[in-house]
């Protein structure tokens, strides 16, 4: 079975403000309909326009429908531009309705398979009044919903309700009554609103940018081995030891896995790729040019660090008397809090070259979220 998505975007939108017809509006960058048609993607789509917003609607790129003055007439006309097409189901959407969940969608697609109607819808929980200034009487509420988009149809059956209707529906499923089918009723979704008035563009905004937010996780791993010296730099503290660390660096294992971190949460690699060993002007340089580096590249690509984790594997030395030290060092450099640094230590039970004291171990999770 082929299903078309219908999205109906000839109307004027003029309470919605803003000059533009609401539906041509910016929404988080992008007109509101675009995102609306992101929300069919996969779906062979057709966008139903006005003349005049042509110039607006062809950079889109799918299939454009110029409508009527009404919006059965708009529908009308997309549902005969299918004809002769082994179109079998539409989905008939509202293009101001941009936050559309997939699985609203897909719920209303499935339900075509048993029905030759359906529609998402919400139950109505708050009470209904009558009245104008003021309050004169309240209706009951039961078996009462709000209507959403999209509302499917099996083609031939909601194109021949259309070409009988006299006009003047608000919607689809009235449409679709009026010649005698039946239309069930599928689950709606609260974000799934329709941009009406100027405070919606606000709250529509606010929806998109909590779906749109962009997590990313990293893991590091660093091991260095001891040689001479006597201390060891760990998470940019100078901790007293008998030994240090050799490296090609300062030898910074905490700081190193975290920055390892941070640039695989990027998807960019590691510290070796941005600051090749090979490279004689790296030797023996603090690790904070490498974390701090890390961090640039973290806001740059439009992210901040939700929180880090450092673990320190080693024998000695002890770590709990420095761990707040380190914690306040890695916040300095990264810029943040030092509420969302954690440093911590454990033992290997003396087993393995860390239980033979033969080197440290560091491992880091760092979480990024999109700013």
């Amino acid at each position: 079975m082929t299903t078309v998505a219908i999205i109906v975007a000839a109307g004027r939108g003029t309470r919605a403000g803003g000059g533009l017809p609401k539906q041509w509006r910016p929404l988080n960058g992008r007109p509101v309909v675009a995102h609306t048609l992101e929300a069919f993607r996969g779906l062979r789509r057709i966008l139903v326009i006005h003349p005049d917003d042509r110039p607006l609607a062809e950079p889109l790129g799918v299939e454009l429908v110029e409508g009527a003055g009404s919006r059965a007439g708009s529908v009308l006309a997309a549902l005969r531009a299918l004809e002769g097409q082994d179109v079998t189901r539409v989905l008939i959407h509202d293009a101001a309705r941009p936050l559309v969940p997939r699985a609203v969608i897909d719920r209303v697609v499935a339900a075509l398979d048993g029905a030759v109607g359906a529609a998402p819808a919400l139950t109505v929980t708050d009470a209904l009044w009558r009245g104008a200034a003021h309050v004169t009487g309240t209706e009951d509420r039961t078996a009462l919903w709000r209507a959403q988009t999209p509302q499917g149809f099996r083609f031939d059956a909601i194109l021949a309700a259309h070409l009988a209707h006299p006009g003047g529906a608000a919607d689809d499923v009235e449409v679709a009554r009026a010649a005698g089918l039946d239309v069930v009723i599928v689950e709606g979704d609260d974000s799934n609103m329709k941009v009406t008035w100027p405070a919606d563009f606000a709250r529509a905004e606010a929806m998109l940018k909590g779906r749109n937010m962009d997590i990313r996780m990293g893991n590091g791993y660093d091991v260095h081995r001891f040689g001479a010296g006597d201390h060891v730099w760990l998470c940019g503290v100078k901790v007293p030891h008998g030994r240090g660390l050799q490296g090609h660096s300062d030898a910074d294992v905490g700081m190193h896995a975290l920055t390892d971190a941070i640039y695989g949460a990027l998807a960019e690699g590691d510290i070796g790729q941005h600051f090749p060993p090979s490279d004689m002007k790296w030797k023996g340089a603090e690790s904070h040019i490498f974390l701090r580096h890390a961090a640039e590249r973290m806001r740059a690509r439009g992210f901040r660090l939700s929180n880090c984790d450092v673990t320190l594997i080693c024998e000695r030395p002890k770590i709990g008397p420095h761990a707040e030290a380190m914690r306040a060092a890695l916040a300095d450099i990264l810029g943040v809090d030092p509420g969302i640094v954690s440093v911590k230590a454990t033992t290997s039970e003396r087993l393995g070259f860390t239980g033979r004291e033969e080197g440290i171990a560091a491992v880091a999770t760092a979480l990024l979220v999109s700013a």
